[in-house]
């Protein structure tokens, strides 16, 4: 029995922000970061919606913190608001989705993402950090109501911004494809994103903005298979080593991916390697189709101009080593674990960080 759900409506397009104004917004509070603010695209939005009443919360940073989240949620029940719009990446929206949650009101929900790859505007996902540590939230009530993915917000991305976000994208739907809750649905979504991602992810990277409007589609879709499907073992590391070092999460998954599919191969070669074939990277055996994925993946982290290991990302790996057992104990603790399609043990997850350390 295979189940999948999603429950946001999904408004996309160029000039798609401009159906703000049907919904009939009063009192409007939008989530974002400084830079949204201060550029003027918040005010426009504000304008946009035709809202009688904006509030705007733009303390959002990288990897926020459950007392930023709690300050949000202040400011939610303060204002009383009948619509969140997060405006930004993954952290805008997962700061939105935990202010709209633990406020408790009834409110419409609504993710404008600027960047392509967390897939969080379509998710019942939302990562907060607490002493140092990122914690995953999964509740059905933090799936959005809305996504308006309008591609005219993507134009001046910067391109480190494109790799790392772009290396979100495919691990979500790489993972998705193998994790223990794969379905008919979620492969067919996890498929397409990975196709676009291949095809386009370096043409957007090169300066080509014409493409980056199906890459934002793509990572909205591979957010839909993950969110069916599960995550897993990549996902479980890069948390654990993004609260503890504070490299950006598409990164750190681009460093661990190959890893991972290398470590889940004895469980789903055949599913990997029809994958490879799907995508047409080969047309051999198992063996050699899973060799050409890896290569892929490999040859599109260079081409993006990614780090190949923890020491190319800035991390002593002595640090890694000083904190070897306890990396591993919370990556094996991280809920995207449970969904890995092999459970790997501590003794694994060593393994695979002195495989990613790097020599400093």
């Amino acid at each position: 029995m295979e189940h999948f759900f999603c429950k946001t409506k999904i408004i996309s397009g160029p000039g798609s922000l401009k159906t703000l104004a049907d919904l009939h917004i009063k009192r409007l509070l939008m989530v974002t970061d400084p830079f949204f603010l201060e550029n003027g695209v918040a005010n426009h939005i504000a304008h946009i919606s035709k809202a009688e009443h904006v509030e705007v919360f733009h303390k959002v940073v990288p990897d926020p913190t459950a007392t930023l989240a709690a300050q949000g949620t202040q400011v939610a029940t303060t204002f009383q608001p009948d619509t969140i719009l997060a405006l930004g990446g993954g952290s805008a929206m997962d700061c939105a989705k935990a202010m709209a949650y633990f406020s408790g009101l009834d409110l419409q929900l609504i993710a404008v993402p600027t960047t392509s790859g967390s897939g969080s505007e379509v998710t019942d996902f939302a990562i907060l950090t607490h002493d140092g540590v990122k914690h995953p939230l999964v509740d059905d009530r933090l799936r959005p109501d809305i996504a308006i993915l309008d591609s005219d917000l993507l134009a001046t991305l910067p391109q480190k911004l494109i790799a790392d976000t772009g290396f979100d994208l495919i691990s979500h739907a790489l993972e998705a494809w193998v994790a223990t809750g794969a379905g008919t649905v979620s492969n067919a979504l996890a498929l397409s994103a990975l196709q676009t991602a291949f095809s386009l992810l370096p043409k957007s990277f090169a300066g080509d903005t014409s493409v980056r409007g199906a890459v934002h589609t793509a990572a909205t879709m591979a957010g839909m298979a993950f969110s069916s499907a599960g995550l897993g073992l990549c996902h479980a590391l890069a948390h654990t080593l993004g609260g503890e070092f504070h490299i950006p999460h598409g990164r750190l998954n681009a460093i661990l991916l190959p890893h991972v599919v290398a470590f889940n191969a004895d469980k789903v070669q055949s599913r990997y390697a029809a994958l490879a074939r799907q995508l047409g990277l080969s047309t051999g055996p198992d063996v050699m189709a899973l060799r050409a994925l890896k290569n892929a993946l490999i040859r599109l982290r260079r081409e993006l101009t990614l780090p190949e290991d923890l020491t190319q990302a800035g991390i002593d790996p002595r640090r890694v080593r000083d904190r070897m057992e306890s990396l591993a104990k919370a990556a094996l603790a991280d809920p995207c674990c449970a969904s890995n399609p092999a459970q790997p043990t501590a003794a694994d997850i060593r393994h695979i960080l002195q495989a990613v350390m790097g020599h400093g």
